[in-house]
């Protein structure tokens, strides 16, 4: 329902007045039955050590630490990316200025899809849902001034993810960094590309050879970072309920770990690096609730699967980000509301680190000043609600450990079927999960269209619109980008830029790890579509089949 803008859904024009209890759905957002009353005798047959569990130990249904918030707050790590390198510079140099303690870096659509901003593909998106980055340059500028051996960033990025990775590195080496102690993450996460996002470049199979190299290069170079961030939040935003996006998420992660073990790495060399991101949606505690299955469910597959013996395998860590879906173009201001309650399911389900959207996501990216109040919403949260003062104040609940455990068996449902079919990859071609995820979305919609569920100032309690003053990406940095990257390609030695390009290419054809090439090939200047493009060459470009 986000960016719903003017589209109009029945009885909006009327309701001033609050839905009948009678009309009312007695659901969770996800369409799951709720009773009136929970008792004991909805946790019958429960059992503390193997359900539930003190906060810090196996199966971590309470959280992955002893202290959780007591002994360190979570990462408050702000999504952020529009225009030129330049300018997101100065709003990451603002928002560290303001308290924030992790960078996140949006990027722009071109860049995600591996063109650089002069490409015919990229005319009228350059710098528009995120910062462009064509080349090393790009990267040097974004992160000037802000040592990367201090601060942990993470890069939403997918496809090219390898390129963008090898640009941060390369940075941080000019920094003096040690290769070894820097942190943070690339979300790398492939499939749910496939399955939800869209943003993919090449089919599965070389795809996941990339999502591979990178997890394998980072075990041996670069140990202290997530080297992919198994995501179900664009799962979530594409419309599925939160047992789809618990299901599909984990399942992802099996993938990944089935694939790197082909590869010949040892489990516990690289699941502790293992990363997760999840929604924080509107239904209180439904999101609790597949927050703590999420746990429990990794720490079981890990140990039991896989032979984890390293407890920092069978940990869950997770990022969360309120959810984008949820918010309204119509009465932006409610959007602080919905945003407000969803980190506080983030905290208590006991995200490790969290974006908070702005209220005026609905209808462009954040202005400073939206930012900032996102930001604010975090640190009051941490600072002034006291819910940071004991682990799992809610755990215990009838209500809550009942959702817990029913999302638990029916994750498992979905492995189950998933398997059956030979896994997430053979999954995705035969469209299982977006066939999932579209009637759910269709449900969904069918609900707010019969106003069995309401959404305040859409279809309810609807009035006159407020105006706000937004962000506007202009054509100049369309203009500036083109003018860095002619200026660049004329200066760089364009003999050692094609050798490394060809050299990649020929590693390409063969089997080797992909990213000491790249690097190569980031070092000698060579831009995001230029690196692409020598891949597609070797890889193909996937073409999706339509689900029916």
């Amino acid at each position: 329902m986000a960016n719903s803008g003017n589209k109009k859904i029945a009885g909006s024009e009327a309701s001033l007045h609050p839905v009948s209890e009678q009309a009312a759905s007695f659901t969770t957002i996800s369409g799951v039955p709720v009773r009136e009353l929970y008792t004991g005798a909805d946790v019958a047959g429960f059992d503390y050590g193997r359900d539930l569990g003190p906060p810090g130990e196996f199966p971590f249904v309470r959280g992955i630490h002893r202290d959780l918030y007591r002994g360190k707050l979570w990462t408050m790590r702000q999504f952020s990316g529009f225009a030129t390198p330049e300018e997101t510079n100065r709003r990451y140099r603002y928002l560290l200025s303001q308290g924030q303690t992790g960078l996140s870096v949006a990027f722009d659509l071109p860049t995600l899809m591996g063109y650089d901003a002069d490409s015919p593909e990229a005319e009228g998106e350059v710098g528009k849902c995120g910062v462009a980055i064509s080349s090393l340059e790009d990267m040097e500028i974004l992160f000037e001034g802000i040592p990367l051996e201090t601060i942990t960033s993470s890069m939403t990025i997918n496809s090219p993810a390898a390129i963008l990775w090898a640009m941060y590195l390369v940075v941080a080496e000019q920094q003096g960094a040690d290769w070894r102690k820097i942190s943070g993450t690339i979300q790398n996460d492939i499939l749910k590309e496939y399955i939800a996002q869209k943003e993919f470049i090449y089919p599965p199979e070389p795809s996941m050879r990339l999502v591979v190299d990178t997890i394998e290069f980072g075990v041996r170079e670069v140990p202290r970072f997530n080297p992919v961030s198994i995501s179900g939040y664009h799962i979530r935003e594409a419309g599925s309920t939160a047992v789809q996006e618990l299901a599909f998420t984990l399942r992802d992660g099996i993938e990944y770990v089935e694939w790197t073990l082909r590869r010949g790495l040892a489990v516990d060399e690289f699941a502790p690096r293992l990363s997760f991101f999840f929604n924080a949606h509107s239904d209180f505690f439904e999101e609790i609730a597949k927050y703590r299955a999420a746990r429990k469910i990794w720490a079981n597959v890990m140990r039991d699967r896989f032979g984890a013996s390293n407890p920092r395998s069978t940990m869950l860590r997770f990022h969360t980000q309120t959810a984008g879906c949820s918010l309204t173009a119509q009465q932006p201001y409610n959007n602080v509301v919905r945003t407000t309650i969803q980190a506080l399911a983030a905290v208590l389900g006991g995200t490790q680190s969290l974006h908070t959207n702005s209220l005026d996501e609905a209808l462009a990216l954040p202005t400073e000043e939206a930012a900032l109040l996102a930001l604010r919403t975090q640190q009051v949260l941490a600072y002034e609600s006291g819910v940071t003062q004991t682990v799992d104040p809610l755990g215990g609940s009838y209500f809550l450990e009942r959702l817990t455990l029913d999302m638990e068996a029916a994750c498992y449902d979905y492995f189950r079927r998933i398997d059956e079919m030979g896994g997430m990859v053979a999954a995705i071609e035969r469209g299982f999960p977006q066939r999932e995820i579209a009637q759910a979305s269709y449900q969904y919609q069918r609900a707010l269209e019969s106003r069995e569920k309401v959404m305040v100032g859409v279809n309810a309690f609807a009035g006159e619109q407020t105006g706000l003053d937004i962000l506007s990406i202009d054509s100049t940095a369309h203009e500036r980008q083109v003018e860095k990257l002619n200026r660049l390609r004329a200066r760089r030695d364009s003999r050692q830029t094609e050798a490394a390009l060809d050299a990649l290419e020929q590693s390409a054809r063969g089997s080797a790890n992909l990213m000491p090439p790249i690097l190569d090939c980031v070092r000698a200047y060579c831009t995001v579509g230029e690196i692409c493009n020598r891949l597609r060459a070797v890889f193909g470009v996937y073409q999706e089949a339509s689900v029916v």
